[in-house]
């Protein structure tokens, strides 16, 4: 048989095919490959380990930095800077630059942990047949074809085919999402499409046996399992743009128009004027351009999202990529994993029926109840040195009920003991266990499925009667537990028997039967508490929830009305993973709208979902603690893994993750994205604004033969208003409507919501109080003399747009709101910021010895009252403009 065949044969649904069928086609038998054929395989399909993939090189990390176009604008002006001698000005551009590149090789570092993460949950050894003999082997070694043993404990080292099911269950939430572990069966599927979860017959590399034995035989290894699947899905996804990486790139490509413009209406004008050569205009318009240019907005813009990044630490949110930081804030749909996240992933008793009452959980119940009793007789659930439970989750769950109830399982047992059992069986669907009382005497404790357990009961108890079953009483019994199943709890009954002598034959046929139906038990994984309210605030935000599950639809569904994200029978807004194969992309595209719940999901449906929300435009956020969960987490524009539950996978796949696994801390943090965004982009006004006056300023001048401002006081005033305010700007508080708006979407920008004509008029106003000064100056001169006048002119128009760009930075704190409803002194970051940058700009001009280095004159009293009163006049006229702004909004 070729390799091709081979190959071939692994991508097959061998959960449809028969086991013989299954033998032949893998050319192996219940003996199992000898080591001859194994070593032939081995050659052949590879080692069982999963790809690490081509990763790039150091310098390849680095050099893919510079690709960012604002990065090569930024480049670009430094070579123009250099080469007009500028050099200071180079060099800073190129510091922030090489900051930014580094700063990103260590972001895409860690992303590379998932795969690697994949390959740790690896089982180092497997018990396979090897020669007709069982061996423990590498299950790096293991081929398709190897028969391999499985009991309680082990993790499943490779995909297989069950061959044995000896009450063998397995725990695969880490693939499916399903909290409760699954019993596995030798029935054949038929059904096409069948998603992992219930494919019983199967059992799926790194899953984990937590019952029973089992045998299977090896059909895929290394990349052709599902976990390779997930491997192979994670190392081809892209990484998602982020909506900020696209408003930064689409303003570097705005600003760039604009500095050409600038560039050649300055260049055009100056040649028309004469007076100058061409050389010497296009150095001047080029350097205009340059002054254009915001070099410190990257920087500022990673300090104030590392900033975020502390704070939503502190409330449980681990950003492991900045640019997420900003991305929550612009969320439209919250794509949540059921299981640990929503849920507490813990099978809970919720509901007890006994003595034919039902009851919640929390109501008391007596000690010497027989439900209660048989819950805790009838499980395998065992104590850690350290008092943890360990076992089954349905088992625990008993368990722990019986601890709440102040009853010690153990302290019973230990005068109760076991002395015999019939363990749990896939057919009968029961398990019973004996046990000898204090007083002499023998107790059946059974409990199991509700239909078959009331097949074998003939009485039941009431308030301690033994009363005879009757067609109304199991009419009784049926009824409340498909009540409690509507309710997607899963419902065990409970059953017993007190014997005289000691049953001396262990066998199905004399213990379960004739036996006192007590009562039934209903479970589920129950929401988290705070999950309904952060549902609730997401949706107020215009954040649409919506659940993704590998838990049945029922169960789903009722999770999902719980916690609001579904109204109750709205049944047409939950869809299956089988009958979302049905649906065509283009299918789909059109009712991805409709459906809020999707249950029994594989991991590439997860992908697609993800995938038909951001083409219809919307930022997506994903959820997720299981392997299943890493390619989605990649392709969602924000993925956020839980730190408590979540694999290695997930986390590393993850741009974010909770270290409480609290759905409502997600909403936090959407609050604190939405505050980054407000911030950035009020830096983004405040600098371009900023900017926009000091081009004016030298544009206008330079054209009307004014000497205004020198190089050097562009570069003093950039260093000093442009950084330590524009920082301050990113640490103000969130404005109080920051969650009582929907997401912005993916399609504003920085420049939406009024921002664009804000920086126009702000700056247009900049620069022509500046100008306006200088003017005043030269007419209303202080001192006497041609070159006396002309350096105070100078001096003032300088100290006057320093001082007005700090001015401003009080009005941009809300780019609609009055100063005095966001408070003009809250943020003291913010007071210092506008302190330190007054003081290093009053230094130039008051301290000797810098007024010459700066080419600048004292300033008397009078002068400084001029540039004060015009500085500050900035802010009245800009809370004008807001007020008819306000005004104009509300009409709309």
């Amino acid at each position: 048989m070729s390799e091709h065949q081979r190959r071939k044969q692994l991508t097959e649904a061998f959960y449809k095919q028969t086991e013989q069928d299954v033998l032949s086609k893998m050319e192996t038998s219940k003996e199992g490959l000898s080591q001859a054929e194994a070593k032939k395989r081995l050659e052949e399909y590879g080692h069982n380990e999963l790809d690490e993939g081509k990763k790039k090189s150091l310098l390849s990390k680095f050099i893919d930095q510079f690709k960012d176009f604002m990065i090569m604008v930024l480049l670009a002006a430094a070579l123009v800077s250099y080469f007009t001698g500028d050099k200071v000005e180079a060099i800073m551009i190129i510091v922030v630059v090489l900051i930014m590149a580094i700063f990103g090789v260590v972001q895409e570092a860690k992303a590379e942990q998932a795969i690697d993460a994949l390959k740790s949950m690896a089982t180092p050894n497997a018990r396979a047949f090897r020669n007709g003999t069982m061996e423990t082997v590498k299950s790096t070694e293991l081929v398709p074809g190897d028969i391999v043993a499985l009991e309680a404990g082990d993790v499943i080292p490779a995909d297989l085919r069950l061959l044995e099911a000896n009450s063998l269950k397995i725990e695969e939430a880490a693939l499916t999402g399903e909290s409760v572990p699954v019993e596995k069966e030798m029935t054949v599927i038929t059904a096409d499409g069948t998603g992992i979860g219930d494919r019983l017959n199967m059992a799926y590399m790194n899953s984990n046996v937590t019952y029973g034995r089992g045998l299977g035989v090896v059909t895929g290894t290394g990349m052709n399992t599902e976990v390779g699947k997930i491997a192979s899905m994670l190392a081809q996804s892209d990484e998602t743009n982020t909506p900020l990486k696209e408003n930064l790139n689409s303003l570097g490509k705005k600003l760039t128009i604009a500095i050409l413009a600038i560039c050649v209406i300055m260049f055009g004008v100056g040649m028309l004027k004469g007076g100058n050569t061409w050389i010497e205009m296009l150095l001047t318009s080029v350097s205009l351009a340059v002054a254009a240019i915001p070099e410190g907005l990257p920087a500022i813009v990673t300090i104030i999202l590392a900033l975020g990044t502390q704070k939503m630490a502190k409330r449980n949110a681990l950003v492991r990529k900045l640019p997420a930081v900003e991305t929550l804030g612009s969320t439209d749909i919250i794509c949540s994993d059921k299981t640990g996240t929503l849920t507490v992933n813990q099978m809970t008793v919720e509901a007890v029926f006994t003595h034919n009452q039902l009851q919640p959980a929390d109501e008391g119940i007596s000690a010497d109840n027989m439900t209660l009793k048989v819950m805790n007789f009838c499980n395998d659930t065992q104590f850690s040195a350290e008092g943890d439970l360990i076992g089954d989750p349905t088992e625990t769950a008993l368990v722990k009920f019986g601890l709440k109830k102040e009853y010690d399982v153990r302290q019973h047992l230990a005068e109760e003991p076991r002395i015999a059992e019939l363990p749990f069986d896939s057919e009968r669907k029961l398990m019973t266990t004996v046990h000898e009382l204090k007083d002499g005497r023998f107790m059946i404790a059974t409990k199991g499925a509700p239909d078959e357990l009331l097949k074998r009961c003939a009485f039941y108890d009431v308030n301690g009667q033994k009363l005879s079953m009757t067609e109304a009483q199991k009419e009784l019994v049926l009824t409340t537990n498909t009540e409690l199943a509507q309710q997607a709890l899963r419902v065990l009954a409970m059953a017993y028997q007190i014997v005289e002598t000691r049953p001396t034959e262990i066998t199905t046929e004399t213990l379960e039967r004739n036996l006192i139906f007590s009562g039934l038990v209903g479970m589920i994984d129950p929401e988290r508490k705070e999950a309904a309210q952060a549902v609730k605030v997401a949706k107020e935000a215009g954040i649409r929830p919506v659940m993704i599950t590998g838990d049945h639809r029922d169960t789903a569904e009722a999770i999902a009305v719980r916690l609001g994200i579904l109204e109750e029978g709205n049944h047409e807004a939950v869809i299956t993973g089988s009958e979302l194969n049905n649906l065509s992309d283009a299918e789909f595209a059109e009712k991805v709208g409709q459906y809020s719940v999707y249950a029994r999901v594989s991991p590439e449906h997860k992908v697609r979902i993800v995938k038909a929300w951001q083409e219809e435009g919307k930022v997506v956020a994903m959820t997720g603690d299981g392997v299943n969960d890493a390619p989605a987490l990649k392709t969602a524009d924000i993925g956020i893994g839980m730190g408590i539950t979540g694999t290695e996978v997930s986390k590393g796949a993850s741009d974010m993750v909770l270290a409480d696994d609290n759905f409502s801390t997600i909403i936090v943090a959407v609050e604190e994205g939405r505050k980054v965004f407000s911030n950035i982009q009020k830096t983004i006004q405040y600098l371009l604004a900023a900017n926009l006056g000091e081009v004016l300023t030298l544009f206008i001048a330079t054209l009307v033969g004014w000497d205004t401002l020198l190089p050097v006081h562009l570069l003093w005033i950039n260093v000093v208003t442009d950084t330590f305010p524009a920082i301050a700007l990113g640490l103000e508080p969130a404005e109080k409507d920051v969650m009582a708006h929907k997401p912005r979407g993916r399609d504003s920008d920085f420049f939406s919501g009024g921002v664009l004509s804000s920086v126009i008029y702000q700056g247009v106003l900049e620069a022509a109080i500046t100008l306006g000064v200088y003017l005043f100056a030269i007419n209303y001169p202080v001192h006497t003399g041609y070159d006396a006048i002309h350096a105070d002119a100078l001096t003032m128009s300088y100290a006057t747009l320093g001082l007005i760009q700090l001015f401003h930075a009080f009005n941009v704190k809300s780019v609609h709101q009055s100063l005095f409803t966001v408070g003009a002194f809250k943020n003291k970051f913010f007071n210092y910021a506008i302190l330190l940058s007054f003081v290093l700009l009053a230094v130039t001009i008051v301290v000797p010895g810098f007024n010459d280095l700066f080419s600048v004159a004292h300033l008397d009293g009078f002068q400084w009252a001029v540039v004060f009163g015009a500085s500050i006049s900035i802010i009245p006229i800009v809370e004008i403009v807001k007020a008819f702004q306000r005004k104009n909004l509300k009409s709309v």
